[in-house]
Parts: structure tokens; sequence; C-alpha cells
């Protein structure tokens, strides 16, 4: 029975979606639609739209399951997500719309030349498959153990499910369908946690104040730690890896940035950066909020808490806190898992197309038969890397999402950063290899002090691999005076 719910929801919440693909895709659906929604995006639509991509169903599960191994203590790097959000408004928006980028990674070219062009939309591919893989495999996952494993059904097809699904209403306008898809998504995904927190307290005979007295006396309400250096949950290792992971994975993010893209001038997409900034931290408090009241319901029913903190909701939302919950659950953890994946979808198939086959210059109508092919092509790959995840397996997923980036992610924070910032040019065709080596030297360094000094390298590695990637640049640099110095000035 429960698993027949869980499919009628689906199917109403996906027949919601393509009906509004369908009408937002009848006035246009070619390549200008698809990669930039005709520059015709409101702002605020936008704002709400980038709120479902960020949160993805990974923050509706990992979030919560984390509180009990770290406290309260990411919010610690949320609070660096709020100000890297004001980096980006206000240095690297004015450079986008300046140079009038369909994706931003055409700034390279400008700044650099052919090879750092390519590099960095290749390392932004890499990063983005692997993310986004991630995070819908987990909602995937709890799809699965809800309702497949009833029917026998193997995971590979699930995933090949989910991905037709999302396929299905983002192939004929892309980004100007996802930018209405994602806003309905948003709501659909906040109101579900909201309604979630309600139901537990419910069922623990608790008021609303009573609920915020239990979560702020909890032990795990812990926000700050100042007193451990050597801690991954430091402070100021947190805070400033926060600033730098959301400049690298929303300012340098070709998926972000695609939506800010769609907005009508550069004064709108700062209102809408701003604004989905603000919005990030109280988000992100609720969903910690509910990991607390999680684990006080559980102890005090006396429920013994799964391996995996990722299934700590899954677990309690379908065989605890009764159907409702499990409405809302279901509804929260698709809404999240489409309006990430679909967007992902899209940005890597806009990059695939204009970085590295350079569509832009084919005639209209062929252009649009190679964005289809690709379009097609990147869900399959979407579909492998999501089957080689679930063969890995990992104990939480956020966690991997952000180890993976500061990797991937750092090679792209050093070229943006030198090519803003220093007046100089480079070897173009050595920076391939400097990209290439600032991550594999960064693995090796913090071996070394885990080794040596028993020091926890967190989150702050991609600071390291930025600063190592501009070393590596400044060492192949070279002053040309007849070349123009693109800058953000």
């Amino acid at each position: 029975m429960m698993g027949v719910t869980i499919l009628i929801i689906i199917a109403i919440y996906f027949l919601a979606l393509l009906a509004i693909s369908y009408f937002v895709s009848k006035k246009s659906s070619d390549n200008d639609a698809f990669f930039l929604g005709n520059r015709q995006s409101p702002w605020f639509i936008v704002a709400i739209a980038m709120v479902g991509t960020s949160i993805s169903g990974v923050t509706f599960v990992s979030v919560p399951g984390m509180v009990g191994k770290f406290d309260m203590t990411y919010m610690q790097m949320v609070f660096g997500f709020v100000a890297g959000y004001f980096v980006i408004a206000y240095v690297l928006l004015p450079l986008y719309y300046r140079l009038n980028l369909t994706t931003i990674y055409g700034y390279l070219e400008k700044r650099f030349g052919f090879y750092s062009y390519k590099t960095g939309a290749s390392f932004f591919i890499l990063s983005k498959v692997i993310g986004a893989a991630a995070r819908l495999y987990l909602v995937a996952m709890i799809l699965q153990t809800l309702v497949f494993d009833q029917w026998n059904i193997p995971f590979w097809v699930t995933v090949t499910g989910i991905i037709l699904l999302i396929w299905g209403y983002t192939f004929r306008s892309g980004i100007k369908t996802i930018i209405w898809t994602d806003t309905l998504q948003t709501s659909c995904l906040l109101l579900g946690a909201i309604l979630i927190i309600w139901q537990v307290a419910t069922k623990m005979n608790m008021s609303f104040p009573q609920v915020v007295d239990a979560i702020s006396s909890s032990e795990h309400s812990r926000i700050f730690v100042f007193d451990d250096w050597a801690s991954r949950q430091n402070f100021f290792k947190q805070f400033l890896s926060g600033v730098f992971i959301t400049i690298v994975m929303t300012g340098l993010d070709q998926d972000m940035m695609q939506k800010n893209l769609t907005c009508k001038t550069l004064k709108d997409a700062q209102k809408n950066m701003v604004t989905y900034g603000f919005s990030f931290a109280p988000i992100n408090f609720i969903f910690l909020s509910l990991g607390i009241l999680l684990l006080l319901f559980v102890a005090q029913e006396g429920i013994a808490l799964p391996e995996k903190s990722d299934q700590i909701l899954p677990m309690l939302a379908s065989e605890y806190l009764g159907l409702p919950v499990l409405i809302f659950f279901t509804i929260g953890i698709i809404a999240a898992a489409f309006s990430s994946a679909d967007s992902a979808l899209t940005a890597l198939t806009t990059s695939v197309c204009i970085d590295l086959f350079n569509i832009n210059k084919e005639d209209a109508v062929k252009a649009q038969k190679t964005r289809k092919k690709v379009h097609v092509a990147v869900s399959l790959v979407f579909l492998l890397v999501i089957l080689a995840i679930n063969y890995i397996q990992q104990e939480n997923i956020l966690d991997t999402i952000y180890k993976v980036a500061s990797y991937t992610y750092g090679p792209l924070l050093g070229l943006f950063f030198f090519g803003l910032f220093c007046r100089v040019n480079v070897k173009d065709k050595f920076v391939p290899i400097v990209c290439v080596l600032a991550p594999i030297l960064s693995f090796f360094l913090e071996t070394y002090l885990h080794r040596a000094y028993n020091y926890q390298v967190g989150y702050e590695i991609l600071l390291i691999n930025g600063l190592l990637t501009a070393f590596g640049l400044l060492c192949i640099s070279h002053r040309i005076k007849s070349k123009q110095i693109i800058t953000n000035n």
C-alpha cells in the first residue's frame, strides 16, 4: 500500500511538471531558450528556483542526518556560504554580463586562450557529473528501498526511470522550463520539511515553544567550534571553506550561473543572488533543527539508529512517523531530487554543446539537432555514474560531494582568480598540466599532514588546491603588453 501511495504521488507530481514544461515551451524551444531562457526570467523567480537547485535530495536527507555526528556545526559553513554569495554578486556577475557569455568558461578563452578554456570547462563537467549523480543516487536509493525492492525491480531500472522522467520535461526548452519547474519544486521541498517538523512535534506532544526549547537545549545544538584547531569542525576552517565552496560551486559553476544569466539585466541578477544568499541560512537551520528533533524522537521511542546517517529520516518517515509524514517526505525528496538533477542535466548539456562542440558556430537547425543528441548522451552518463556510486557505497553523500568538489573545483578557483587579480598572461598550452598537477599535489599534502601531524584536512583543501593552481599559473606566466588583460575593472 505504501509503495502504491508513493507511486501515485510521483505520477501526480510529474504530470504537474509536464504541464509547466508544455506551457513554457509553447512559444520557444530553440537553443536560445534552452541555454539562456531568452534572457527574460524574473529575478525573484530565479532566486526561488536556485534554492531548489542547491537544496537537493542530499540536503533534505544528509543535513538532518549529520546532526548526530557533527551537531549543528554545519551552520558555520552556511555562514561562509552567505558571504560567498556577495562575492559572486559583485565580483563575478558583472564580469559575466559584461562579456555577454552563454557559458561562464568562455571568460577563460578570452583571458588566457584555447587550452585554458577547454580545461576549465572539462573540470566543471567532471565535477558536476559526479556531484549531481551523487545527489540523484541518494534519492533513487530511498525510492528503491521504500517502493521498488518490494516488487523486485532492479536498481538500474529505478534510476533509468527517474532520469527519463527528468529528461521528459527538460528536453524542449531546458533552462527556460527549469526556472519555473524549480520554483514549484522549491516550494514543495520547503513545505515538506516544515510539515515533517510539525508532524514529529505532534507525535511527541510538543507545542511550538516546547520544540524551540528542546532544540536549543539539546547537546547537539552546538554551532561554533573555536578551540580545536585540528578538528574539521573548527569555525575558521568551516567558514572559509563555506566562502570558497560557494564561490566555486555557485559562482564558477555553469549550473548555478546559467539561471542567473537568464535574468534581463545585471542588476536583476544581483538582486536574485543576494536574496538567494540571505535565504540560505534559515533554510539550512530548519533542516538541522529537524535533525535534532528526529534524534529526540528516537531517544523517546527507544528506536535503534541505522548504521548510515543518511538513512535516519527515510527510516523514520517510512516506519514510525505515519502516513502524513511519509507523504510530506516523498513530496520533499522528489522535489529536491528533480530540482537539482534537471538543472545539472541542462547545464552539462549546455557546457558540452558550447564549450566542447562549439555548436554556437553551427547553423540553427544543425545546432538544435546536436543539442538534443548531447542531452541524451549526458543522461546516459548520469545513469552510469549513479550505478558506479551505488557500487562504491558512501556513508554520508553530502560530505562526499564537498570533498569531490574541493579537488575538482580547485583548478577552476585558481584559474578564475588568477585571471581576475593578476595582470599577467600565461603560456596557455601548459595550463592543463598545472590544473591536473594541483589536485594531485593537494592529495599528497593532505595525506602527509594527517600522517605526520594527525591534522584532519577538511574542505579547506579546496583553498589549498586553488592556491597551488594559481602558483603553477604564476610559474608559467609572462607579460605581453600588446594583449589586452580582461579583468573585472
